[in-house]
């Protein structure tokens, strides 16, 4: 087999500072947690902003490049952006930081969907650290994610054209898999084809072993050799998703955006641990991390070279 293209998402804007103090807020954290993550074994750090001052989402190029120059001086980490930013950012908002810095990887979510958050305001309530976590929760009981099919198609052409970068493929629920077929279909979709199976959001497809294996078996039915497929766990189920997607052939994402524990009551201090933990996981299974230099080629990336930060 190859190796595992281990992705850390390092921050996110999922879980909130109240629910575990070691999420990176500021840009030193942010540069030190992937770093220390690509020390042990990701080969792609993904990428979200926040405000330095709170760790409120935001969408700023300018947060953004010193989160990518930082992690560049001291790594050769693949480095994907998201763009899909938080619930409340504009598609413009969420696009802009891919044409300013033009990274070698992106995210493109393949829907407009529910994406609740808010049914985790119970377990906090009345300790929050600042006063824009349990608003910003409890929007997404009221307002959608949006990712519409012009947007992806938009992302797809112009921007694609634009900034050089690929994209990982985010699908929350196997229709999302038939949406980026007809995209494939249309050839604006240059193979490998890479797609993270996203399990255990509310809103989405569930965390189950059985639909593990169905994503995969439609996913491998709609791509065939074109597919390059990776799988993250939301909350509590992310070691036991990600390790049944390991078993089964996939590559692996973990990281604080994900999940905040590193096993069952104990939270994860690092993104590194969560790291460490798969990698131990994976060569149990007798598979190694791919390195940087192969997820470049099997993803086929420009280059770090060719980025603009």
């Amino acid at each position: 087999m190859s190796g595992v293209i281990v992705t850390c998402a390092v921050t996110g804007s999922s879980h909130t500072p109240t629910m575990n103090s070691d999420i990176p807020v500021t840009v030193e954290d942010h540069v030190r947690q992937s770093v220390d993550a690509a020390g042990e074994g990701a080969a792609v750090i993904h990428l979200h902003a926040r405000d330095p001052n709170d760790g409120r989402p935001i969408s700023d190029p300018g947060v953004f490049r010193e989160y990518c120059s930082g992690i560049k001086a001291e790594s050769n980490a693949v480095i994907s952006i998201t763009t899909g930013g938080a619930t409340g950012q504009t598609i413009e908002e969420r696009l802009r930081v891919i044409e300013v810095l033009k990274p070698e990887l992106a995210t493109c979510n393949l829907g407009t969907m529910n994406y609740g958050l808010f049914q985790m305001i119970p377990r906090y309530e009345g300790r929050w650290k600042y006063d824009w976590e349990e608003p910003f929760l409890e929007s997404t009981k009221w307002e959608p994610f949006v990712n519409t099919f012009g947007d992806i198609e938009y992302m797809l052409t112009v921007l694609a054209e634009k900034t050089g970068c690929r994209f990982e493929f985010e699908a929350y629920d196997i229709g999302h898999l038939y949406t980026l077929a007809y995209f494939a279909d249309r050839g604006l979709i240059e193979p490998p084809i890479f797609v993270q199976f996203v399990m255990g959001t509310f809103g989405g497809i569930g965390p189950d072993i059985e639909n593990v294996v169905a994503m995969k078996t439609v996913a491998n039915r709609l791509f065939g050799h074109d597919l390059e497929w990776s799988i993250l766990g939301g909350g509590r189920f992310q070691f036991d998703i990600v390790t049944a997607g390991a078993t089964l052939g996939g590559n692996v994402r973990v990281g604080l955006e994900d999940g905040i524990y590193l096993r069952k009551g104990k939270l994860a201090e690092s993104n590194a641990e969560q790291v460490a933990k798969i990698v131990r996981i994976l060569r149990e299974l007798s598979r190694e991390p791919a390195d940087p230099a192969e997820t470049r080629e099997r993803l086929a990336l420009k280059g770090l070279g060719q980025v603009a930060f």
